[in-house]
């Protein structure tokens, strides 16, 4: 289980740390600590975002009523990466939301390709 768990992190990592072929490319050590550290807390940030908005998923559905079991639970994996967009432009405008958490998908809503 921990080498899945590792696994997961290393190919998130991966999928953040596209530029340059995932190559180093500073010439002294300490540029090439400053790019670590970064990706080190850009990754970070990302698990913790994505384990916010898995426990407030699993909130929703066990007040919903559905049975979410606690062996079921424990494979979920903060390290998913479908959902990242490395590309393009980002706004670091921060919304209002309620709960600092953007609103889950009605879960009667169909599923597109582009959502």
């Amino acid at each position: 289980m921990q080498a899945n768990l590792q696994e997961g992190r290393h190919a998130l990592a991966r999928e953040i740390f596209h530029g340059r072929a995932g190559q180093l490319c500073q010439r002294c050590q300490a540029g090439m600590e400053d790019q670590t550290g970064a990706l080190g807390l850009v990754l970070n940030a990302l698990v913790l975002c994505n384990t916010r908005y898995m426990d407030a998923a699993l909130t929703l559905l066990r007040a919903d009523g559905f049975d979410a079991r606690d062996q079921d639970v424990a494979r979920l994996s903060p390290f998913v990466r479908h959902h990242v967009n490395v590309l393009g432009r980002y706004s670091f405008q921060l919304p209002d939301l309620p709960g600092g958490l953007r609103p889950l998908r009605d879960k009667h809503a169909t599923v597109t390709d582009d959502a």
